[in-house]
């Protein structure tokens, strides 16, 4: 049987060692390389060629979000390269942010080895796996009711929340729809105001509990 190939991806050196350690007295598994996850992870990938990425978001929140946009950019990049990730995370609050990011599967950071290591293989052979416990963060909050923003948002509203979904920089953004930046951040502060959101991040998490994003 075929090694599965590893990268390693997160910030705490830590993190990365235990997980190499983890990873590596499971049978299948080959770690062929750790990075933190702000340094060039596309580089990454042409270095390593990993089957499958495991790639640990952290535990500590920041003030918006334990997830940082910088990550989910590098996240939909390297969704775009075409390159199964199986996410590490805190808690179910970032799951809706990370999901739409395009990892192909989620789990709590606190997983075990063997679980870890049966969902490798799965993933990087197209399938999905979602922790049942992280689940949750995918779907409409029931208690309380979310409330609904003051105005509609427009379709091109709609649109820029979906990039934004994804973790795109505003420039990005600009370029596929084809407007300027300074249009773009109109329609970012138009629907900061209409879901009473602080940020683009409580934004997305709103309007994802509210069931206006297709993730």
């Amino acid at each position: 049987m075929l090694e599965l190939r590893v990268l390693i991806v997160a910030d705490d050196p830590l993190a990365r060692a235990g997980l190499a350690t983890l990873l590596t007295q499971q049978p299948g598994c080959m770690v062929v390389g750790q990075m933190a996850g702000q340094a060039d992870v596309l580089a990454g990938l042409r270095l390593y060629h990993p089957d499958v990425v495991v790639w640990d978001l952290g535990w500590e929140p920041t003030p918006e979000l334990a997830v940082s946009p910088t990550a989910l950019e590098q996240l939909a990049d390297v969704r775009d390269a075409g390159q199964p990730v199986v996410a590490l995370l805190p808690d179910d609050r970032y799951t809706a942010l990370v999901w739409a990011s395009g990892v192909r599967g989620l789990l709590p950071r606190d997983v075990d080895a063997a679980t870890l290591a049966l969902a490798l293989p799965a993933v990087a052979q197209g399938l999905v796996v979602c922790d049942a416990e992280l689940v949750s963060g995918l779907l409409p909050a029931r208690h309380p009711q979310p409330m609904s923003p003051t105005e509609a948002l427009t379709p091109r509203e709609q649109e820029v929340l979906q990039l934004l979904a994804e973790g795109l920089p505003n420039k990005t953004i600009a370029d596929r729809l084809h407007i300027s930046e300074h249009t773009v951040k109109f329609h970012v502060n138009a629907i900061l105001s209409k879901l009473g959101a602080q940020s683009r991040t409580e934004a997305v998490v709103r309007a994802t509990r509210l069931g206006l994003l297709l993730l």
